[in-house]
C-alpha cells in the first residue's frame, strides 16, 4: 500500500489540475500530514469535500482515524468525490474496515448546525464567506484539545490590500474573512496562530478549560 498511495494521489492531483478543480496545495498537504501525525485524530470533520482529495489524504495519513465526515453541496464535485472515495477504498483501503467516510450532501452551514458528535480535528476548506457564520458551531463541535485548521484565509494575498482596490464582488467575502480571522484569533475558547503556509492558514486548538 505504501508504494501505491503516492501514485494514486499524483494521478488525482493531475486530474484535478487538468479539470481546474481547486485542491489543497502541496505545501499545505505536507503541513496537514505533520499536524495529523502529531495530533492523531480519531474523528475528523471537513468542510468542503471538493473531489475528496484532502479527505483521502487524511484517510491515508491517519492509521488511527475511525471516521471522516466531509460536507459538499456542489453536485458535480459530489459525484467525483464519491467515485474517488470508492476507487481509493478498492485500491488502498480494503483492509480498513474500521474506517468510515461519510459524505454529507448539503449546505455546510445547515450541516454543522445539526451535527452533534464532537470531532478531534476540523478542516475548513469550503465557502470562505461562511467561515464566520459557522464558527460558533465549529467551536461547539471541536473537542477540548482538538485542532481546527482554516485554509486559504489570505485569499492570494488580497486580504491585506485596501478594500478600495478590491473588486466590489469580492469585498463581502474579504470583509467576512477579516472578521473570521479576528474572531478566531481572539476567541476565548481557542488558542490560534495565523500561518503563511500555502495561501494562509489559521491553526486553532480548543482550550481544555472552558
Amino acid at each position: 500500500m505504501e508504494d501505491d498511495v503516492p501514485s494514486f494521489f499524483e494521478e488525482l492531483r493531475k486530474k484535478a489540475e487538468a479539470d481546474h478543480v481547486p485542491i489543497i496545495r502541496r505545501e499545505s498537504e505536507r503541513f496537514l500530514k505533520t499536524l495529523l501525525a502529531i495530533h492523531e485524530p480519531a474523528f475528523i470533520l471537513e468542510i468542503g469535500t471538493g473531489v475528496a482529495y484532502s479527505a483521502l489524504v487524511f484517510a491515508a495519513s491517519c492509521k488511527q482515524v475511525k471516521q471522516i465526515t466531509t460536507i459538499e453541496n456542489y453536485l458535480p464535485r459530489i459525484e467525483s468525490a464519491k467515485a474517488n472515495i470508492n476507487d481509493f477504498y478498492e485500491q488502498e483501503l480494503r483492509q480498513r474496515e474500521d474506517l468510515k467516510i461519510d459524505l454529507l450532501e448539503e449546505d455546510a452551514v445547515r450541516a454543522v448546525s445539526h451535527l452533534e458528535s464532537p470531532f478531534d480535528f476540523i478542516f475548513l476548506d469550503g465557502p470562505k464567506a461562511q467561515y464566520i457564520v459557522m464558527l460558533p458551531d465549529l467551536v461547539r463541535l471541536l473537542k477540548p484539545g482538538g485542532v481546527m485548521v482554516a485554509d486559504n484565509v489570505l485569499q492570494e494575498g488580497d486580504l491585506i490590500e485596501s478594500r478600495f482596490v478590491t473588486p466590489r464582488r469580492q469585498r463581502t467575502i474579504h470583509e467576512r474573512m477579516r472578521t473570521f480571522i479576528w474572531e478566531t484569533m481572539h476567541h476565548p475558547q481557542l488558542t490560534s496562530s495565523l500561518l503563511t503556509v500555502g495561501d494562509g492558514m489559521i491553526v486553532s486548538v480548543k482550550n481544555d478549560k472552558q
